[in-house]
């Protein structure tokens, strides 16, 4: 047996570590970044040199510097203990006990030592293990930390075997005074750095840290992405002293910040005959595909746009206009698309020759199949319109010329505009607001934070959508299996999920899907039932169990289940629920061989003492009343605790006489089937 403890050891000196690759791309890199500094931080304690430090990054280098970092590991001493004396040694001559711990320790038997372990004295011995110098072990951490690093794709280069998210070009370990060799990815640690591009091409030798650090900053290079982000912010805020406003999406500034190694934001413009252009189109040619940033006054979009150069230069005007003449190109394509699409029109024949999935037709028939949706959604909602013939007419013009704009030019190109164009054209060619709204809204929810429809005739459009897709896909067997979603089907079912508890909408799963099936190959719609009722353990920030226990119950209203799941939540997560609950558990256990759908017929006659009937006669008041809610239900019925916990008390449930223990039962049971019809307590767990 052994035991490890550890020395402190006080020597520290400054380690500065810079990996030098080719350009970074900014979304990986992004993706990554929260887990990089934690990745360094369990690498040093495992290998017992913890210390603080600084992650810094720019699209060219990836920077960890210590200010204080520990020169050797700190010593540690392992401790081992054999058989008592007794056993270890007979007539004052060492045993095979003895000798096989000696042998253990690496030791002679005459090194070792006792220690007192409880009543006994035993074989003892501890040795010290120096720790390993900090330089010597140093490459193979850093080693270890790149590999950790998860980007997503990675790639390999020259004859290198190893791979990373880019090449790496360069590399410094810095401890102290020394300069450490090491071998990553192919090339040798050094003494060297790069500064930015438009300073210099050529390596810059370094001598120390301090140094290290103004010969990037004298070489254009902003090393903190911190202080990178202040400066663009700065300059954006003097340029909207202008009176404009910059629509400063913190993503994409991320993104900026990312690229640049000494950002400079500057302000450029086009001309005024592109803002006949949707205002979408202008502002995803902009931010997704050039990086800028659009300019609005008065909430208007102007034709100005902001651009964060990485260029190191006192003259900005080729920057400029360079980026003007790239966003002119851009605009001027996207013109030509809107024009010809204006002349086409939408129109959704064409949708026919477009294969939406093997085995489930085109997107006509993908149309053809939500039109049927819709009608039949529409018939169980009618109700809520205003004027219900007109609204299913405009709902089925809305459904069949959804996907018209997937036929487009301007989608064709900027596919991330679907949906959104349909709407323009849908308007251009006089269709009515509703249906072009719906047109826009038809993939809302797109995530947890995606805004809603903003109608309940664009709310049955999205409907019709995610809901013909689940069912298609799990038609021909395409369900999401462990972490694989690829078709977004989980995110499509919780989309229905808040879409129908935004409008407070009846929708019985197992009713729409059963009655929905004929127009879909046969297949297990229990499976997809099951597939939405799993969704909601992920939608409600609650304790699991009450979901439980209220699936349980074989309610599949979904307004009804959330009713359910918000009252009982109240109620669970109170401060004094869990001493209620002790009760009602044992309530539960009673009953849990009883089938409660049987005839729980109590019979008064039979009681034989007051707790009995007051138990019953409370209980039967408690039942019988109208509620305004379900929590005040609940609460009325938890409220028979003290009840319960008298008969408990008093009352033997399992008596003798089977007659008074099988009445005695059905009473505990008709409690417990007046919980079930709102949630099984027997699921819920505290």
């Amino acid at each position: 047996m052994k035991s490890i403890w550890k020395k402190r050891v006080l020597m520290q000196t400054t380690l500065l570590i810079e990996i030098g690759v080719e350009e970074l791309p900014a979304i990986p890199f992004l993706k990554e970044l929260p887990n990089i500094e934690k990745k360094w931080e369990n690498i040093l304690e495992d290998f017992s040199l913890k210390s603080g430090f600084s992650f810094y990054y720019t699209p060219r280098r990836l920077v960890l510097w210590h200010r204080e970092f520990p020169t050797e590991q700190p010593t540690t001493y392992e401790e081992f203990f054999g058989a008592p004396l007794e056993i270890a040694f007979k007539d004052g001559e060492p045993t095979k006990a003895a000798i096989g711990f000696a042998k253990k320790c690496g030791v002679d038997v005459k090194d070792l030592s006792t220690i007192k372990r409880g009543n006994k004295e035993v074989l003892y011995y501890k040795k010290e293990i120096p720790g390993r110098q900090a330089k010597d072990i140093l490459p193979h951490m850093v080693q270890q930390w790149l590999a950790s690093l998860d980007f997503g794709k990675k790639m390999r280069w020259g004859d290198v075997k190893a791979e990373f998210i880019r090449p790496v070009r360069w590399a410094v370990i810095n401890l102290g005074s020394e300069f450490i060799d090491a071998e990553l990815f192919g090339i040798t640690a050094s003494n060297f750095t790069y500064v930015h591009r438009s300073v210099s091409l050529e390596p810059v030798t370094i001598e120390n840290p301090k140094e290290y650090f103004a010969v990037l900053k004298e070489g254009g290079v902003i090393l903190c992405p911190d202080a990178r982000y202040e400066k663009i912010e700065n300059e954006f805020a003097n340029i909207q002293k202008s009176g404009v406003a910059i629509d400063k999406d913190e993503d994409l500034l991320a993104e900026v910040v990312t690229i640049t190694e000494f950002p400079t934001a500057l302000e450029g413009g086009f001309d005024e005959k592109f803002l006949q252009l949707p205002p979408e189109v202008i502002v995803t040619s902009m931010k997704e595909h050039q990086r800028y940033f659009p300019v609005y006054k008065d909430g208007k979009l102007q034709n100005l746009f902001v651009v964060v150069s990485n260029a190191y230069t006192q003259d900005f005007d080729v920057v400029v206009r360079g980026n003007e003449r790239v966003l002119k190109a851009r605009l001027s394509d996207a013109l030509f698309f809107w024009e010809n699409d204006l002349k086409k029109g939408l129109d959704f024949e064409g949708l026919k020759e477009v294969v939406f999935m093997n085995g489930l037709g085109t997107l006509f028939d993908k149309t053809l199949r939500e039109l049927k949706i819709a009608q039949a959604l529409y018939a169980q909602y009618e109700n809520l319109f205003q004027e219900p013939g007109q609204a299913k007419a405009l709902l089925e013009r809305a459904v069949m010329l959804s996907y018209a704009d997937l036929l487009t030019e301007m989608v064709y190109e900027f596919t991330e505009l679907q949906g959104i164009m349909g709407y323009y054209y849908a308007l251009a060619q006089g269709e009515d607001e509703q249906v072009a709204l719906a047109i826009k809204e038809q993939y809302l929810p797109q995530g947890e934070e995606s805004e809603l429809p903003s109608s309940l005739f664009s709310a049955l459009v999205a409907l019709s959508k995610k809901l013909d897709t689940l069912m298609a896909l799990f038609s021909v067997g395409k369900i999401p299996t462990g972490s694989r979603d690829p078709f977004g089907l989980r995110r499509a079912a919780l989309g229905v999920i808040r879409i129908v508890l935004a409008y407070n909408l009846h929708f019985d799963l197992e009713k729409v899907f059963t009655e929905l099936a004929s127009e879909y190959r046969e297949f297990d719609t229990k499976k997809l039932v099951e597939f939405f009722l799993e969704r909601l353990y992920q939608f409600y920030d609650v304790n699991p169990s009450v979901v439980s226990a209220v699936i349980a119950t074989q309610e599949r209203d979904l307004l009804e289940i959330d009713k359910r799941i918000k009252a009982l939540a109240n109620i669970v997560q109170s401060s004094d629920f869990k001493e209620i609950f002790t009760t009602f558990k044992r309530v539960a256990n009673i009953v849990k061989d009883i089938d409660v759908e049987q005839d729980l017929r109590v019979d008064e006659s039979l009681f034989t003492s007051e707790y009995e009937r007051e138990l019953y006669e409370e209980f039967k008041k408690r039942a019988s009343v109208d509620y305004p809610d379900i929590e005040t239900r609940l609460t009325a019925l938890f409220d028979l605790k003290h009840k319960i916990d008298l008969f408990f008390d008093n009352v033997l449930v399992n008596a003798e006489d089977e007659k008074l223990r099988t009445n005695r039962k059905n009473l505990i049971a008709s409690i417990y089937k007046e919980f079930r019809k709102i949630a099984d307590i027997k699921e819920i767990s505290v």
